[in-house]
Order: structure tokens, then C-alpha cells, then sequence
């Protein structure tokens, strides 16, 4: 089974109705229908919740991640090895901290792809399969 792995900004694209919105809205029905899976690290949940919290107040942030939970994501912990791993993604490859992450949940295995608006992850496209949202 397809295991989709989202990045922040595949989940802001969706919140803000933003270009490849409707791909995430896809992936999430499909999820419903029991299909697919879909994960999103625990570090990426929190840097959603700190970009709406930021836009929207501490209301808005609750009430997004409280949406946004009942689509039953898989928020998988940010555990030791995880970070480990992930720091060592960023230092070899030179990409975000919080993106090491995604792309670590999306290394786990050939059945996981990573969603993402991001075109910072085309420096490690030979590490895990990727799919992009459109260009805003």
C-alpha cells in the first residue's frame, strides 16, 4: 500500500487552497476510503502549527490541527535515531532540519512518497521518491 508522506508545505498548499491544493485533497480522500496511507513527521505537525499559530492566533491554530486530525494522520515521533539521521541528512546534503525529517519518514521504505511545494528537496530526489506540487 502507498504510504503518503506530506511536508509542511504540501499541508499549508491544502490549508491556503494554494496551487496543488486539490492533489493533497485527493491523496486525504483516498486515505478516507482506506487506499493509501498518509504520515507527516512530528516535526513537520509542528512547523504547520507554528505557521498557522503565527497567521491565524492560538484559536486558529487549534481549530486547524483539530481539521486537519480528523483525516487520522499517521504523526510519526521524532525519535532519537530519526534525529540522528536527520541531522545527518542536513549536514551531507544541505537541506533543512524540519525537511531531513519528512524526507527520513519518506526513506523508510519504496512504498513512501513524499508530497511537498518545496523545491529545496530536488537536491536529494535520488534518496526517496518525490512528487512536486505545482509552482505557485
Amino acid at each position: 500500500m502507498t504510504v503518503f508522506v506530506l511536508d509542511s508545505s504540501a499541508v499549508l498548499r491544502f490549508l491556503d487552497k494554494e496551487a496543488g491544493w486539490n492533489r493533497i485533497a485527493e491523496i486525504l480522500l483516498a486515505k478516507g476510503a482506506g487506499t493509501v496511507e498518509v504520515s507527516l513527521s512530528a516535526v513537520q505537525w509542528g512547523e504547520i502549527a507554528g505557521i498557522v499559530r503565527k497567521k491565524k492566533g492560538a484559536l486558529g491554530e487549534e481549530i486547524t490541527l483539530s481539521g486537519l486530525s480528523q483525516f487520522e494522520l499517521d504523526i510519526v515521533p521524532a525519535t532519537g535515531e530519526r534525529a540522528v539521521h536527520a541531522a545527518e541528512i542536513k549536514q551531507d546534503r544541505k537541506i533543512a532540519y524540519a525537511d531531513a525529517f519528512a524526507l527520513d519518514l519518506a526513506m523508510d521504505s519504496p512504498d513512501h512518497l513524499l508530497i511537498t511545494a518545496d523545491y529545496g528537496f530536488k537536491a536529494v530526489v535520488d534518496l526517496a521518491q518525490i512528487e512536486f506540487l505545482p509552482a505557485k
